[in-house]
């Protein structure tokens, strides 16, 4: 028999360990392929981060590295929040099969509230704070580059 996959737990496995497909291997087992592709944009954001550290802000491969570990994080914190939100009947459906549909690892409980309340916070900060740095970067870059035409 399959063991019970618990939706609180997912939810947070989600949240914090999204980034590294924890959620994904809790849920569907290690063979799991989307659980294994998600350290690579999380590692090339991390190498972004290292590069503008490194290289400061004007690092043009920045640009595009950073943004990707801030949209993985988002898109896990997004999917704690479909976790948590997951009516009883249909996680017991989908993950517990052998378990009644109200059975106890698929209900909503003060866990699962608060992983939805710090997912929607930090990820959608987290979101927010990639898009500007992208655009703004890509803005501060067109101006720089039109200035050089002008003169």
């Amino acid at each position: 028999m399959a063991p019970m996959k618990n939706k609180t737990l997912a939810a947070w496995l989600s949240f914090i360990g999204g980034p590294l497909g924890l959620h994904r291997f809790y849920l569907y087992g290690l063979w799991d392929w989307v659980g294994w592709l998600l350290p690579i944009p999380t590692a090339l954001g991390l190498y972004g981060i290292q590069r503008v550290q490194e290289f400061g802000q004007d690092d043009p491969l920045s640009w595009l590295l950073v943004p990707l570990l801030g949209f993985t994080i988002a898109g896990c914190a997004l999917q704690a929040i479909v976790y948590g939100l997951t009516p009883t009947e249909k996680w017991n459906a989908k993950f517990n099969p052998l378990a009644g549909l109200n059975a106890a690892p698929g209900q909503t409980r003060w866990l699962t509230i608060g992983a939805i309340a710090l997912s929607l916070l930090i990820g959608t900060t987290i979101l927010m704070a990639s898009i500007v740095f992208s655009f703004q970067r890509y803005f501060e870059h067109q101006i720089e580059e039109a200035r050089k035409i002008s003169q």
